[in-house]
C-alpha cells in the first residue's frame, strides 16, 4: 500500500500525532517545559506552512487541469 504523503502533511491529525510523540519524548529527556513548548510552537508552525504549500499545490494542479480546452 502507497502512502499518499501529499495528504499525510496537509493532515492536522498527522501534526497532532508528530506533536503527541516529540512532546514526551522531550519530557522525558528532561528538556526544560520552555524549550519543549518552543519546540512544539516551531512543529506546529512548519506544519501549517507545509499543508498551505502543498494544499495550494493541489487546488492549483486542479485549476491547471480544468483551464484546458477540450480536445475535438
Amino acid at each position: 500500500m502507497k502512502i499518499d504523503w501529499a495528504k499525510k502533511l496537509t493532515s492536522r491529525k498527522f501534526w497532532a500525532a508528530v506533536i503527541g510523540f516529540v512532546t514526551p519524548i522531550l519530557t522525558i529527556a528532561q528538556i526544560p517545559e520552555n524549550t519543549v513548548a518552543q519546540v512544539t510552537a516551531t512543529i506546529m508552525a512548519g506544519g501549517t506552512l507545509i499543508a498551505y504549500i502543498i494544499g495550494e499545490g493541489m487546488i492549483d494542479a486542479a485549476a491547471a487541469g480544468k483551464d484546458k480546452p477540450d480536445e475535438v
